[in-house]
């Protein structure tokens, strides 16, 4: 999926916008993003100015958007201005290395578990194969 589709399922934009590409879906099963990370991203001035680096909530955050991709896709629908995905619970996270401007974070994320709109994930994060962050999501998807 391109960021044209991917802007289909999800309600976020720039600067909030985190997942840049789709590289594999399997509905109902697992997802792969990916994220380009560029000096122009509007977090590195004050993160640090003179040793940029991502923050790892809006790593967790681009996990939890790739998955709010895999969710929509795999119920079949795309969300509208009455869909929201909240947060409710996030576990076992672990940062293994800095993701700083030039990297390229690839987003493995599984479904684990799923009950009504209630979804469990677990997700990965990678930079040139090594983990930079991993952790279990939970999430629910509301109609407002």
């Amino acid at each position: 999926m391109n960021i044209n589709e991917i802007i289909e399922y999800l309600p976020h934009r720039y600067p909030f916008l985190l997942i840049d590409r789709v590289l594999e879906i399997e509905e109902g099963k697992r997802i792969k993003a990916l994220k380009n990370v560029t000096i122009n991203e509007p977090f590195f001035p004050g993160h640090f100015p003179h040793h940029p680096v991502m923050p790892g909530v809006l790593i967790v955050e681009a996990m939890a958007q790739a998955a709010a991709v895999l969710s929509f896709k795999s119920m079949g629908v795309k969300p509208d201005e009455n869909s929201v995905v909240y947060f409710a619970g996030i576990d076992s996270v672990r940062f293994k290395r800095p993701v700083v401007p030039g990297d390229q974070l690839i987003f493995d994320v599984e479904i684990t578990q799923s009950k009504r709109n209630i979804y469990k994930y677990k997700g990965v994060a990678r930079v040139d194969g090594d983990v930079a962050t991993e952790a279990e999501l939970m999430c629910a998807l509301k109609t407002l």
